[in-house]
């Protein structure tokens, strides 16, 4: 009977531990779900935050974008030009309705010349048509917009003693054929701004395009026979298939006969001739005894004042041949000439060897007379007396 009530006491305690453990469980799933809801919820916000971030980042890039100096310039001169037609056609209208109701498309007839006109100009300088493409557009423009405010001018002025005053109605009069004059004049100076924006954007490809054009209109008006001979072999070759560089060196081979650009005949023969004076210049002068002698005597003349440099002599080839001696030599060694055998004893047979030279009387070489003269000279100019020179 005890042992019946202690297992059911192990049981009911196991059971309260499992209940326990299972509501433990349930609550810790629980906070993980809020906190998993949490970390979800402030997921959400963050990527709200940084979407709300985002579009505002947008929003201030597009209005900086907006707001540059050169979109306002541009979009406000278009503002100007719809407020301008706006104020000068209805003028227009009754003014020519006043007369007869055929007259009505006369206003926007006027008006859409003018614009039209103007937007050529901008066509024109997109394209870099001739500038008097331009300036006949321009006219063009002028003219309509200036007929267009002398009908508002009229009209304004027709309004005095209709409930105006005379200085209201030349206001009225002078202020619409003023802002009919001013759109196209507002226009046509945002066109130009935005040609010389265009210009200063790329100086160095504009730059490099002038050159490239000034050296063409040289080149053409320097070699007028190669231009037209280059102009007629591209026009008659395929269209394409030859290149107008490669045209003008074929030109060139046939006007002057040679392949290189810029040469011709009379530069060949320049440089031919220079060639060989520098040739003739670079290969020395040959030296021989009439040469020696005329400088000698040249350096002799000069006086007892020296030369203003010490003087140089230039010996021919050989030595032996100065002054015209080939004789004997000035000065003869005394040594026997160097044995082309071995020393010992001499082979049976062989002659005997001729004894040393001496020197005897004849073998040097004499004195020139001018040599001689100079040394008399210099000794008359250095005089010893007593031992000592004065």
């Amino acid at each position: 009977m005890s042992s019946w009530f202690e297992e059911r006491r192990a049981d009911k305690a196991a059971d309260a531990v499992q209940r326990r453990e299972d509501r433990e469980f349930e609550s810790k799933l629980r906070r993980d779900e809020r906190r998993k809801d949490r970390d979800e919820d402030r997921e959400v916000k963050a990527q709200q935050r940084r979407d709300r971030a985002q579009r505002r980042q947008a929003r201030t890039a597009r209005r900086e974008k907006t707001l540059t100096p050169g979109n306002v310039y541009r979009k406000g001169t278009l503002a100007l030009v719809l407020a301008s037609a706006a104020a000068s056609l209805p003028a227009q209208v009754m003014h020519f309705v006043g007369i007869s109701l055929m007259l009505l498309p006369i206003p926007f007839a006027l008006e859409g010349a003018a614009w039209v006109m103007n937007a050529g100009v901008a066509y024109a300088d997109e394209r870099k048509l001739p500038a008097w493409v331009r300036w006949l557009m321009r006219v063009l423009a002028m003219t309509a917009a200036g007929y267009a405010a002398h009908i508002n001018l009229g009209y304004g002025l027709s309004l005095e003693g209709h409930g105006l005053s005379a200085a209201d109605a030349a206001a009225v009069g002078w202020g619409l054929a003023a802002v009919t004059m001013l759109g196209p004049l507002f226009f046509e100076v945002r066109q130009w701004v935005l040609t010389l924006t265009a210009a200063v954007t790329d100086p160095k490809k504009r730059a490099e395009e002038k050159a490239r054009a000034a050296h063409e209109k040289k080149r053409r008006r320097h070699h007028k026979t190669v231009a037209d001979i280059a102009d007629r072999l591209i026009s008659a070759a395929p269209y394409g298939s030859l290149k107008f560089e490669d045209a003008w060196t074929q030109a060139w081979a046939i006007v002057h006969g040679t392949d290189k650009p810029g040469m011709t005949p009379k530069f060949h023969a320049y440089a031919v001739r220079s060639a060989a004076a520098l040739d003739a210049a670079l290969e020395p002068a040959p030296v021989d005894e009439v040469a020696i002698r005329r400088r000698i005597l040249d350096h002799f003349r000069r006086g007892s004042k020296g030369p203003g440099q010490p003087l140089r002599y230039v010996l021919p080839t050989p030595a032996a041949t100065a002054l015209g001696v080939t004789g004997k030599p000035q000065v003869v060694t005394d040594l026997p000439p160097a044995s082309k055998t071995a020393p010992g004893k001499p082979k049976n047979g062989s002659r005997r060897q001729p004894p040393p030279h001496r020197r005897s009387k004849g073998d040097a070489l004499p004195f020139h007379p001018l040599a001689k003269t100079q040394a008399a000279d210099t000794a008359r100019q250095h005089a010893v007396v007593n031992g000592h020179h004065h």
